[in-house]
């Protein structure tokens, strides 16, 4: 059992677990070190935003943050407007609060149960492991501990490829754009705005931006140049338990044998929601099973296809989406972009090839906005602590850029590739080793089954 561990990261992943962990019955007394990054620990990047616009993309009835309390967040939603339904797709900022009241309440109510918690408002920025331990440093601090948890979520996003310092140093292209969004004013100017991707975050951007600058005309560009799907306007249960299916699949790991039992699985059903739903369960379980050849093959083939049918938008999100559209306001282009560079006018030059093609178009926007999703590429990070652990040998990169190389139940593997016995991960860091690792529900029992193996 360890006592003492240190936990690192101020977001969801890390509020869960802290969480977790205070409301066990253990026993020793637990002795928690927090290093939150921010004196208001818990909403992270995913959950900090303020706006109204930005919703979940998962019904309120399954948000809950304990996978023995699944309607935790439903029966707070509805402390405050009884009129909610399970049904409904919430502002993320709402479920921020939850997880602030959530953590706040059992860091008041730990010491009922022996154990004590420090919360460190600073980012941790080195780990050193030793014979008794594991020091973490932060500014001029220390702090020790038995075993650490790092709990960082998404790293800092990088610039594409291609794009100049200038226009970067102008502040007209924008890397991270949730920064952007919370300082942005409103602006009547007639902006071109070019958004670079076309998940959710690309789809919170333009919603926000949109009705914060009225003139502004916005391009969306990615590879294939699909939005995400739309949820069904009415809850769905899964078509059935996605045994059958995940069986045949295991049988024969390969992306194309899957892809065609999927094909063939959604066109004998109602709907194809319902056999994504269904196979939820079972995805880290067969991501597991397939080859390092098999899972490049999805990364450069099915990804975008997969995630934008796994990761789908609120119906009033899709309806919004769809009338900006049909207003000019926005419009969708397939293809990747080459270059950023920024004009003697300040404007920005974007040289775009065209999918399926060499040939080139050279463009020009007011501002360009980079949403190509999570960064986990821990090789080539920016991130303080995380270059710190890889250049020292302490931590393995994913060799495709999906975190950190780590065994299904956290524990990550050294430079050596050997399991370290006190140094964990939790969330998107373990996506190379479980695909399916950020989203609460995959969060919330990653979080259970640490802290049983921390308190084990």
């Amino acid at each position: 059992m360890f006592q003492k561990v240190a936990i690192i990261g101020g977001g969801a992943a890390a509020a869960t677990l802290v969480s977790e962990l205070l409301e066990r019955r253990t026993p020793k007394p637990l002795h928690l070190t927090w290093f939150a990054g921010s004196a208001q620990p818990g909403r992270g990047v995913a959950y900090g935003t303020p706006s109204d616009r930005h919703l979940l993309n998962v019904r309120a009835a399954s948000m809950g943050m304990f996978v023995s309390k699944p309607g935790g967040f439903l029966e707070f939603a509805q402390a405050g407007n009884p009129a909610v339904k399970g049904s409904d797709f919430l502002p993320r900022k709402l479920y921020g609060d939850f997880l602030q009241s959530r953590v706040d309440a059992a860091i008041k109510n730990a010491g009922q149960l022996g154990h004590d918690i420090n919360v460190i408002p600073f980012a941790a920025e080195s780990l050193v492991p030793s014979s008794e331990g594991v020091t973490v440093g932060y500014g001029d601090e220390e702090a020790h501990a038995q075993a650490a948890v790092l709990a960082i979520g998404s790293l800092p996003p990088r610039p594409l490829p291609g794009v100049q310092d200038a226009a970067i140093a102008s502040g007209r292209y924008v890397t991270d754009p949730w920064p952007y969004l919370a300082a942005a004013e409103s602006d009547d100017r007639p902006l071109r705005v070019l958004v670079v991707g076309l998940g959710l975050t690309a789809v919170d951007v333009v919603l926000e931006l949109s009705a914060r600058w009225p003139n502004a005309s916005f391009t969306a560009l990615s590879r294939h140049g699909h939005l995400p799907e739309p949820h069904l306007a009415a809850a769905s249960a899964p078509g059935d338990d996605g045994n059958d299916l995940a069986e045949q699949m295991a049988d024969d790991p390969n992306i194309r044998v899957w892809l065609h039992r999927l094909r063939e699985a959604t066109e004998n059903a109602e709907d194809w929601r319902t056999v994504v739903d269904g196979m939820r369960p079972h995805t880290q379980g067969l991501w597991q099973q397939l080859p390092a050849s098999e899972r490049a093959r999805f990364l450069r083939h099915a990804r975008w296809a997969w995630e934008r049918a796994r990761h789908r938008m609120p119906p009033q999100v899709n309806k919004k989406v769809h009338e900006l559209e049909a207003a000019g306001k926005l419009h969708r282009l397939r293809g990747r972009m080459q270059s950023v560079s920024l004009r003697m006018d300040g404007d920005l030059d974007v040289v775009r090839r065209f999918t399926g093609h060499d040939d080139t178009v050279t463009e020009t926007y007011d501002i360009v906005i980079q949403t190509v999703g999570l960064n986990t590429d821990t090789l080539r990070t920016d991130h303080t602590l995380m270059r710190q652990l890889v250049i020292d040998g302490l931590v393995t990169p994913d060799r495709m850029g999906l975190g950190l190389s780590a065994q299904p139940d956290g524990h990550l593997l050294d430079g050596d590739g050997k399991p370290r016995g006190n140094l964990f991960a939790i969330g998107s860091l373990l996506r190379g080793a479980l695909w399916e690792s950020t989203a609460i529900p995959e969060i919330r029992k990653q979080a259970q089954s640490l802290a049983n193996l921390l308190v084990k």
